[in-house]
């Protein structure tokens, strides 16, 4: 199964395979490196849910949170291509 990258960097996820594995949209697609290609795993949307609940010392808004992944997502970036 091939396909081709779209002007985003967007590629779409066969449906056999969505199929086989369960894949629903708003799941996660964990994706790293390995050499010179990719590996992505799939997690549905409550799997980190809470995962560190036991170790978490302060609260913070949802907007916080997107604030600050965000800035962690844009920060990556800058680090892995600079300007």
């Amino acid at each position: 199964m091939t396909g081709s990258v779209g002007t985003q960097g967007q590629v779409v996820i066969d449906e056999a395979i969505r199929d086989a594995l369960g894949v629903a949209p708003g799941w996660i697609a964990e994706q790293r490196l390995v050499g010179d290609h990719v590996e992505i795993r799939f997690l549905p949307p409550e799997a980190l849910k809470g995962s560190l609940a036991s170790r978490a010392t302060a609260t913070v808004s949802e907007e916080e949170w997107h604030e600050a992944r965000e800035r962690a997502w844009r920060d990556a970036a800058r680090e892995r291509f600079p300007a």
